[in-house]
């Protein structure tokens, strides 16, 4: 449907989609009165959404009419990281940034000085990887590696499967048993963890695996709290468990699989023993997981990205990814593994970021090190460009990332809705667009469904859409290619590749009128039933050559994390605490996060211990605390608990840095140390030690 237009008297509703980092990608109407939205709701003809939106976007009307919302150009008056800055118009500052960076693309260091930096503000495809690609390539900029949160995952899980293609969610319902490895459905994926309700509910056993007994650990038939970063040992010993058991599917080994001598003879001496003492389980615990996983079928598993941001996440990732086919869960709609659908959609990525356009091979940089490359990168980035991200809160090391951003001769450009931490060290800050207020196009990593999101409502005040920014730019710096001209909805055409057999039952014309359709895909949908896996062999890869082209260990292997008492026993005798910061409930990474109805609901930033660490340092329950080491530190309020094991800290987060009580959270503590495949930042890989604060 069109937007409303503003003289309308009677209501409409208006098909949208979810934009932020969830697998869910929720269909949802918004009803509209006389151009402004009244109401959103969760599409109930949609399969996965069924009408239910989680609390944050329930309330989305709140986020879109904030009285916190930019409207107009800014531009800074004051020092940066103080947020004083007065309006300007868009003419002036259109001109300001094509003065800048036209300065820059003509000096000795070349245009690749410029650096993009953006993530899944949106993961509309049209605002967050069209337009925007196309600008930054034709303008010469460095190319920004995207690697904060998935690529090792990615990376893991293509070594063993191919692509991110998995376990058809709507199909989990049906399993006999569903193991949570690393996720928390009730905060992260809601509307898959109905389909796991549904499967309780018929007889299905849950297992949870997380060293955090989370809102959704609480409700599984068992929880096994293991160390973090020892994932990939856990899954050994229950490869060793189930060949030395003989609970193997021989035929679908030997049909669909490559490599399982050479995997049998690496977990041979992977006993449970030896797996317990590195993940910190009891040893009948990992036999009775064996049991468990080897006698039912079918069985599901839900990885998510919380295990594999340590320093062998991704090798994490592809060993767990070898379970399903030793057993042949595979051969089940219901069984398998699912990491994200996001594979299954057939892209068109050429045609949506045009590489051509690049003028030369411009320099990487990867975003989960900005704090490194703002400080030390040659040529030196001069100029920043951020949208869709607030890398002030969420980069990790953030006492290097302040650093980098004060630097009083790097210009910063932040378009977005408010004025967030990474906006007060901007020169420039431009005024976005909501959901509400623009048109993409959507898949999803959660479901197998194409959504478009219409425009409810006009932009409030002067903001604009990114890729409307980015056509301005264009003109104004004399660009005359097509592409970067393109409309919205042209881009958006050129997303999908139209004519694959995994598109071809998806008529445009109906997706736009009804807000969504359905991948081409058998129903039940069982990926791999016969095999055909998306690996260059075309089977599940036990051993890989791709990996021993690149010089990696071909064979699923344990690489502990950078910081462990295994790995770095000094370091650990300083700082004896494993910290991780899963999401918050009430947040979506630093979404909502200064909203006053969710910051309200999280009740402020905190630290849960084990009662057993807790008495060691003579801390009690609701002491403000001091928590540190060689890279920050930031405070938080104590909670004891039994839900955290010991030797591990757990802090909700991402709090914004201007709104926590003490300036900080707790990307002062985390590390740039990277993860072993794809880059990505190794967010849950940090020792600790707490004390009362002050």
């Amino acid at each position: 449907m069109r937007p409303a237009s503003s003289s309308s008297a009677a209501a409409i509703n208006v098909h949208g989609a979810c934009p932020h980092d969830c697998p869910d990608t929720c269909a949802f109407l918004t009803t509209v009165e006389n151009g402004r939205a009244v109401a959103i709701a969760g599409a109930k003809d949609h399969p996965t959404t069924a009408g239910v939106l989680c609390t944050k976007v329930a309330h989305y009307l709140e986020r879109t009419y904030s009285e916190e919302r930019l409207l107009h150009p800014l531009k800074r008056v004051g020092p940066k990281g103080r947020g004083e800055f007065a309006r300007i118009s868009w003419d002036e500052a259109l001109e300001t940034i094509v003065r800048r960076f036209t300065e820059i693309a003509s000096s000795t260091d070349g245009p690749e000085a410029i650096v993009p930096y953006s993530y899944a503000g949106t993961m509309g495809l049209v605002q967050s990887s069209g337009m925007d690609r196309r600008f930054f390539h034709r303008l010469g900029a460095s190319i920004l590696d995207r690697t904060i949160c998935s690529s090792a995952g990615f990376e893991g899980y293509k070594a063993t499967i191919g692509a991110t293609v998995g376990t058809d969610p709507e199909q989990f319902s049906d399993a006999r048993l569903i193991i949570l490895w690393g996720t928390n459905p009730i905060v992260s994926n809601l509307h898959l963890w109905r389909q796991i309700q549904e499967a309780k509910r018929r007889g299905a056993k849950l297992i949870a695996i997380d060293p955090y007994r989370s809102q959704s650990a609480q409700k599984c038939h068992e929880h096994l709290a293991l160390l973090p970063g020892t994932d990939a040992a856990l899954a050994l010993a229950l490869m060793h468990c189930l060949i030395r058991d003989d609970r193997i599917d021989h035929d679908y080994v030997a049909r669909y699989t490559l490599g399982f001598d050479a995997l049998k003879a690496r977990v041979a001496d992977w006993t449970p023993e030896r797996a317990a003492r590195i993940t910190g389980l009891a040893t009948a615990a990992i036999e009775h997981l064996a049991a468990d996983y080897g006698g039912n079928r079918p069985t599901a598993i839900r990885v998510n990205y919380g295990l594999q941001r340590h320093g062998g996440g991704g090798m994490a990732m592809r060993t767990i990814a070898c379970l399903p086919a030793l057993t042949g869960d595979w051969r089940h709609a219901s069984g398998g593994i699912l990491l994200s659908t996001s594979g299954t959609y057939p892209m068109n990525t050429a045609a949506l970021e045009r590489p051509d356009l690049l003028p030369n091979r411009p320099r990487h940089i990867n975003m989960s090190a900005i704090g490194n490359a703002l400080l030390e990168a040659r040529p030196p980035i001069r100029a920043l460009y951020v949208y869709n991200s607030n890398p002030v809160a969420v980069a990790p090391e953030s006492r290097k990332v302040v650093r980098g951003f004060s630097r009083e001769d790097l210009f910063t450009v932040v378009h977005d809705s408010f004025l967030t931490d990474t906006a007060d060290y901007a020169d420039i800050v431009l005024p976005a667009t909501t959901q509400l207020e623009h048109f993409d196009i959507h898949k999803s990593y959660g479901h197998l469904y194409v959504l478009v999101n219409h425009p409810a409502i006009a932009p409030l005040g002067e903001a604009k859409p990114n890729s409307e920014v980015f056509r301005l730019l264009a003109r104004r710096l004399g660009f005359t290619d097509a592409a970067l001209f393109e409309s919205d909805l042209e881009i958006a055409r050129q997303a999908f590749l139209w004519d694959h057999p995994r598109m071809r039952g998806v008529d445009w014309a109906k997706l736009l009128e009804r807000g969504w359709e359905r991948l081409s895909l058998p129903e039940p949908f069982a990926p791999f039933a016969q095999g055909n896996f998306f690996t260059p062999s075309g089977r599940c890869e036990f051993y890989s050559e791709t990996l021993a082209a690149q010089g990696i260990d071909p064979l699923p292997h344990f690489t502990p994390p950078h910081e462990s008492r295994a790995s770095a026993p000094e370091l650990a005798a300083r700082f004896p605490l494993a910290l991780i910061s899963p999401p918050a409930r009430n947040f979506l990474n630093s979404s909502f996060g200064h909203l006053p109805r969710f910051r309200e609901e999280e009740g402020g930033p905190r630290l849960e211990l084990h009662p057993e660490d807790a008495t060691a340092r003579g801390l009690a329950d609701g002491d403000e605390l001091r928590i540190f080491n060689d890279r920050g530190e930031f405070g938080a309020q104590l909670r004891i608990t039994d839900r955290v094991r010991p030797g591990v800290a757990m802090s909700p987060s991402i709090w914004w840095r201007k709104l926590s009580p003490d300036g900080r959270n707790v990307n002062e503590v985390t590390s740039q140390k990277l993860t072993d495949f794809g880059g990505t930042a190794a967010f849950y890989d940090v020792l600790v030690e707490v004390g009362p604060a002050g």
